[in-house]
C-alpha cells in the first residue's frame, strides 16, 4: 500500500513538473463574435476566415464563432456590447461612434482620403490614436477592414450642389449631418437598419454610402442614380473586450495578432474587386452608376476642407498631428 501511495505521489509530481517545463497548458475557451452584416459579404467573410484561423492555430485553445447579420447583437449596439463585456469580440463601423471620441469620426471626414492607398496611409498615421481611444473604452484593437468608397445615392440627376437644395438626406453621424447642411440638403438621422424604411416612406431621398449598401438594401428600388465620389473609405474595426484580452496567455495573444495581420491584408485587398461587383449588380438592377460631375466634385471638396478643419479642432492636438502626418 505504501509503495502504491508513493508511486501515485511521484506520478502527480511528474505531471506538475512537466507542465512547468513545457509551458502553459491550453485552456479551451469559446468567444462569440458579433457582426452586423451578412455572412457572404466580403468583410464578414474576413471575420469568419480570421475566426477559423484562430481556432486552428490555437490548437482549439480559443474557439471563435461569428454571428453575422446582427443575429447576436444589432450593429448599432456592438460597440457597447464589447465595451461592457457582454460579448468578447465584435466587428463594427467605427465612424458611427464619433460621439464617443472625435478620433472615431476620422473615417467620415469627406474627401480627405480619396483612393484606397490614401485610405491605408490615413489608417497608418492614425492607428495609434485609434487604438488608444479604444483602450480607454475597455477595448483592444485587433485589425481593420475597409469598406468601398462612398458615393451619392439620389433619386434625380445632380450636377452641382444647387440640385441638392431641399433634398432629404440620410445622415448617421455628426459629419454626415454637416455634409447635408453644407450641401443645402435636409439631414434625416437614420440607422443602417432603417434605410429601406426611410427611403420607402419618403423620409429620405438621398444619402452618401457605399456600393455595398446599395446591394445590401436593394437601393434600385428607391433611387435612380449612384454618383461615384470616393468621398471617404469607412473602416470596420475588430475589437476585443480588454478584460477578455488581458485574460489570455501570451501564446494565444500571439495567435490572435498573427491571424489579425493576415485577415487585415486579405480584406483590404478584397475591397476593390468587391466594389466592382457591387456596382455591376446595381447597374444590372437599373441604377445609373455615374462619375461625379466636375462642378459637384469641386463643391464637395470645399465641404471636405471645411470638415477636415473642424475635425482637427475637435480632436485637439491628436487630430492636428494626424492631419499633419497624413501625406497621400
Amino acid at each position: 500500500m505504501r509503495h502504491r501511495h508513493m508511486a501515485g505521489t511521484f506520478s502527480r509530481a511528474m505531471v506538475i513538473l512537466l507542465a512547468l517545463v513545457t509551458g502553459p497548458v491550453w485552456s479551451a475557451e469559446s468567444w462569440d463574435m458579433a457582426a452586423a452584416y451578412p455572412a457572404k459579404d466580403y468583410i464578414t467573410s474576413s471575420y469568419i476566415a480570421f475566426a477559423k484561423g484562430v481556432t486552428k492555430h490555437s490548437g482549439g485553445g480559443l474557439k471563435i464563432k461569428v454571428h453575422p447579420s446582427g443575429s447576436l447583437v444589432k450593429g448599432a449596439e456592438i460597440f457597447n456590447a464589447v465595451e461592457s463585456g457582454r460579448v468578447a469580440i465584435g466587428g463594427l463601423i467605427i465612424g458611427a461612434h464619433a460621439m464617443e471620441d472625435p478620433v472615431f469620426g476620422l473615417d467620415t471626414v469627406p474627401f480627405l482620403a480619396t483612393d484606397v492607398d490614401a485610405a491605408w496611409e490615413l489608417y497608418q498615421v492614425s492607428k495609434n490614436a485609434l487604438a488608444y481611444a479604444l483602450k480607454k473604452r475597455n477595448m483592444h484593437l485587433l485589425f481593420t477592414a475597409v469598406w468601398p468608397p462612398q458615393g451619392l445615392f439620389v433619386n434625380k440627376e445632380v450636377a452641382s450642389l444647387a440640385d441638392m437644395k431641399g433634398v432629404k438626406f440620410r445622415a448617421y453621424d455628426n459629419n454626415t449631418e454637416r455634409v447635408a447642411r453644407l450641401a443645402g440638403a435636409i439631414p434625416i438621422q437614420t440607422e443602417a437598419t432603417e434605410i429601406k424604411q426611410a427611403f420607402s416612406s419618403g423620409a429620405a431621398e438621398s444619402m452618401i454610402s457605399s456600393s455595398a449598401t446599395g446591394v445590401f438594401y436593394k437601393m434600385w428600388e428607391h433611387v435612380e442614380y449612384f454618383y461615384e465620389g470616393n468621398a471617404w473609405y469607412p473602416k470596420s474595426v475588430v475589437v476585443v473586450n480588454l478584460d477578455a484580452w488581458n485574460g489570455l496567455d501570451g501564446i494565444t495573444k500571439e495567435v490572435l495578432v498573427e491571424q489579425a495581420t493576415i485577415a487585415e491584408k486579405a480584406v483590404w485587398e478584397a475591397m476593390v474587386p468587391a466594389d466592382d461587383n457591387y456596382k455591376k449588380t446595381m447597374t444590372y438592377n437599373g441604377i445609373k452608376v455615374r462619375p461625379t460631375r466636375s462642378k459637384l466634385r469641386k463643391e464637395f471638396k470645399k465641404i471636405g476642407e471645411t470638415l477636415s478643419r473642424e475635425w482637427a479642432e475637435a480632436a485637439g492636438d491628436t487630430g492636428k498631428q494626424i492631419i499633419e502626418d497624413f501625406d497621400p
